[in-house]
């Protein structure tokens, strides 16, 4: 390795940018850590006579991916351009010519992580991804080596910053959706086309690819039951923040006796949880194992240094495999089949907030359809409702522990009770009793 090592990138956006920099910048610390230079090769680009604030010979760039990735000189190729099919068909290409690959695309490892994987076994080259879930926190290393010896049981965090940031600021300031929104979409913590964010599949990709990771267990997207924050009120927070909880998109992967259960959805979690204290933009990652127990992952979960940091890290490792002569041996084939939990088997507390008439019987009617299927009240609140037409009433309830199959019959029949005017919210609660 006397010439050193020499990368590649595939795209010069934020998080590329951001590579660049820390190369260039932390030159002596790498030199130190991985015992030989490290420098950048050629750069993927759109356009090349493109203004960027970077100190980048124009010979450095090209707008073809053969410079990058059939380049004899190029020893690992970074991917930060995005999307799924191009960047999927690029790796693929890199990893066949025994380029050593680092990736922050968690749109294309929650979708072909398993075969991309498989490619860079097959031909002994490393493929690293630290940088696909919560940019700059180390939780994919810290559960593939800190963890290594544990068997992971749970992991929930939240997982996307700009639904973080819309709830902390609703919760805080007592502001709407749609007016908070906005407000990020200004600063910048929004897309212009924040759909993918608010509605849960952002946070989604990265539960899969967390669980792929943590239960050693091939799980696709498609297996994650999903639920955005676009439905929330200022009401839900106001109620959430008098019964003692906060409300937070949670991505839950738990696994009990090898069967899995998957989700991104609105959780309320008791003030006294850590995940609870995890404001803006910041995300944090909760991990439960057999032995270990309860560790927490918190740091920003996006932006050009945090997440280029990430993918430089894992560039350090490959430099090292590189120099001990290990690359491709790192990659690990899944070890348990996977089987999905039943909603018989998916055990939680709810949120339900109800609008109903206030007349004599109402309140019998309801707890006798809770009786019914066994189901208990952990907590209930009731209020009048000023109406002209007729007597309302608001009823705000947690229940105790049940099943995902008998909430769902319980809130059907509740839709069409006549006592019952509007099931207005209904959450999972989780993390234990305020």
């Amino acid at each position: 390795m006397e010439r050193g090592v020499v990368i590649g990138l595939l795209g010069l956006g934020t998080v590329g940018s951001g590579v660049v920099q820390i190369v260039k910048n932390h030159q002596q610390e790498l030199q130190h850590k991985v015992g030989c230079q490290v420098s950048v090769g050629k750069i993927l680009v759109r356009d090349k006579s493109k203004h960027r604030d970077l100190d980048i010979d124009e010979d450095q760039l090209t707008v073809e991916v053969e410079d990058v990735v059939h380049n004899p000189d190029i020893d690992v190729v970074i991917e930060v351009m995005g999307g799924v099919n191009q960047a999927r068909e690029y790796i693929i290409q890199a990893l066949q010519n025994k380029k050593h690959v680092v990736t922050a695309n968690k749109d294309l490892m929650a979708l072909y992580g398993a075969e991309l994987l498989s490619v860079a076994a097959e031909n002994g080259c490393d493929l690293f991804y630290e940088a696909s879930v919560a940019g700059g926190i180390p939780v994919l290393r810290g559960m593939a080596e800190g963890l290594a010896s544990d068997r992971i049981t749970q992991m929930m965090g939240i997982v996307n910053g700009t639904t973080n940031y819309i709830l902390t600021k609703m919760e805080q300031d007592g502001r709407d959706y749609e007016d908070v929104l906005r407000e990020a979409q200004e600063l910048g913590f929004a897309e212009s086309d924040p759909t993918a964010d608010v509605e849960g599949l952002d946070a989604a990709r990265k539960i899969a690819i967390l669980a792929n990771l943590g239960f050693s267990m091939n799980v696709e997207l498609e297996d994650v039951l999903v639920r955005g924050i676009t439905t929330i009120t200022t009401e839900d927070m106001e109620y959430c923040k008098q019964l003692g909880y906060s409300l937070k998109l949670i991505g839950l992967a738990s696994r009990t006796e090898g069967r899995v259960e998957l989700t991104v959805q609105p959780m309320l979690l008791p003030h006294s949880h850590p995940l609870a204290s995890v404001q803006d933009e910041y995300n944090a990652v909760y991990v439960y194992g057999e032995a270990v127990g309860e560790t927490m992952f918190y740091g920003p979960g996006a932006g050009s240094l945090p997440t280029a940091t990430a993918v430089v890290s894992d560039l350090v490792t490959v430099v090292k495999n590189l120099r001990l002569g290990v690359n491709g041996q790192m990659t690990a084939r899944p070890l348990y089949d996977k089987q999905l939990k039943t909603d018989k088997e998916v055990e939680s507390k709810y949120f339900m907030r109800l609008q109903v008439r206030d007349e004599t019987g109402t309140f019998d009617t309801l707890t006798a359809l809770f009786a019914k299927e066994d189901v208990s009240f952990e907590r209930l609140l009731q209020w009048p409702l000023e109406n002209e037409k007729e007597p309302m009433a608001e009823v705000v309830l947690i229940t105790h522990e049940t099943n995902r199959a008998v909430y769902e019959k319980i809130y059907r029949e509740l839709e069409n009770m006549d006592v019952v005017l509007n099931v207005k919210s209904s959450y999972r609660v989780e993390g234990g009793q305020a």
